[in-house]
């Protein structure tokens, strides 16, 4: 089925709002990995055409983004899509299937990985600031700041007050970005135990999916309960107003690709851009280019001389 093949219709309630982490304490296990929240279509059969749906508007705003900040229209803001979650909760195929509608020129992608010798002798947060999109952009974080909080805090590195104090520091940096025109989506891609277990069996039953496989991921799955609690007080503490975590069930891969394609369709939205205003005078341009009409003419007529 195409999206043209489908009635498309948006959720009713915006999905910012669905899926917006809750204020209060945190509890994921009342968040089913295995819910569709808001999605407007019939399940995994329509999943394809209901994504594709939106893209000629998901496409059209970002390049009207993107142009803003080529054109250097003043106050161009920027988004930064957020892409946390444990092992095989498909951060890859987001970026593939939802970051992949829209025009890669536009985009910053960033993977961080355990932190290098250079990144060390600096404060953690330096390498996420060398890495945030400049205006017009969106950027993309494979992972995030928050890594430099969840892994130090399983492995016992990092004791509470010492995550206390990263956790706000997170916060007011977050802030200090929303204050300076970047749009955060914070997205928490929620998978269930099992069916990670049954990810990383697929990795190890295909060769043609060995490279994905990371023999730490298994030292990181002994160490679900503990990342479960780690993640509890993350999400607690830095789901703000104006920096709010966004909890995707993540067990069905259709629901969240179409989920995190939808959070930055309305991001866009909200921003209601405009398309920069040319900065020469239209009705001049037409009459200089109008005037090139027989160039093309010419230089044939040139070429043909000199094959004589």
């Amino acid at each position: 089925m195409t999206a043209d093949e489908t009635a498309y219709q948006p959720p009713e309630t915006p999905l910012s709002q669905v899926l917006r982490l809750p204020d209060g304490p945190v509890d994921l296990a009342s968040h089913d990995p295995r819910a569709t929240p808001g999605y407007p279509g019939q399940g995994k059969k329509d999943a394809d055409a209901v994504r594709l749906a939106i893209e000629p508007e998901l496409s059209e705003l970002q390049e009207r983004l993107y142009a803003s900040g080529r054109s250097g229209v003043e106050g161009t803001p920027s988004v930064l899509v957020v892409l946390q979650g444990m092992d095989t909760s498909g951060k890859g195929g987001i970026i593939r299937h939802a970051i992949g509608m829209v025009d890669p020129q536009g985009v910053q992608l960033k993977a961080f990985k355990a932190p290098t010798e250079e990144e060390r002798a600096h404060h953690y947060l330096w390498r996420i600031r060398t890495a945030l999109p400049q205006p017009g952009m969106i950027g993309i974080f494979d992972r995030s700041h928050y890594e430099d909080v969840l892994v130090p805090r399983v492995r016992g590195e990092l004791d509470e007050d010492a995550v206390g104090r990263r956790l706000a520091e997170i916060a007011q940096f977050e802030q200090e970005l929303v204050s300076g025109g970047t749009r955060l989506v914070k997205c928490f891609l929620h998978i269930s135990a099992d069916k990670q277990l049954e990810r990383l069996m697929e990795r190890l039953d295909s060769p043609d999916k060995h490279w994905k496989y990371n023999p730490g991921d298994v030292d990181s799955r002994r160490d679900w309960p503990a990342y479960q609690r780690a993640y509890t007080e993350v999400l607690g503490a830095t789901s703000t107003a104006t920096a709010p975590w966004y909890v995707i069930p993540a067990d069905r891969k259709w629901y969240r690709n179409w989920a995190v394609a939808q959070l930055l369709l309305e991001q866009l939205r909200a921003l209601d851009l405009q398309w920069p205003r040319a900065d020469f005078d239209v009705a001049v341009e037409k009459e200089r280019l109008a005037a090139t009409r027989d160039v093309a003419g010419v230089w044939t007529a040139v070429l043909r001389r000199r094959r004589r």
